[in-house]
């Protein structure tokens, strides 16, 4: 997957990518939602808890996938055309991501 970034920080994925990443968080969507039925339903703590885990995995998952692709894309693209502010923007954001 790739990345086709432009001056005004906007990135254009094809249909095909779109789709892909809006299925995976229809999917994380349905789990969170599931997880408020629980609670509403007054599951078992750790049953809710084995549940969050897996959306809390399912979105790192998307977060990676995106981030592998904006490496690939824009910052690779970036780099080549001499944007070294590309760098700095993607060593804050995997910082973000890491804690």
């Amino acid at each position: 997957m790739s990345c086709d970034c432009c001056e005004n920080k906007k990135t254009y994925r094809n249909d095909e990518e779109k789709k892909k990443l809006v299925t995976r968080l229809n999917r994380i969507e349905g789990q969170i939602r599931g997880i408020k039925k629980m609670i509403e339903e007054d599951a078992y703590c750790i049953d809710v808890l084995t549940q969050c885990s897996a959306a809390s995995s399912a979105f790192s998952s998307f977060s990676r996938e995106l981030l592998s692709s904006h490496i690939s894309g824009c910052v690779v693209r970036g780099i080549n055309e001499g944007d070294e502010h590309v760098v700095d923007e993607l060593v804050t954001i995997i910082e973000k991501l890491v804690k």
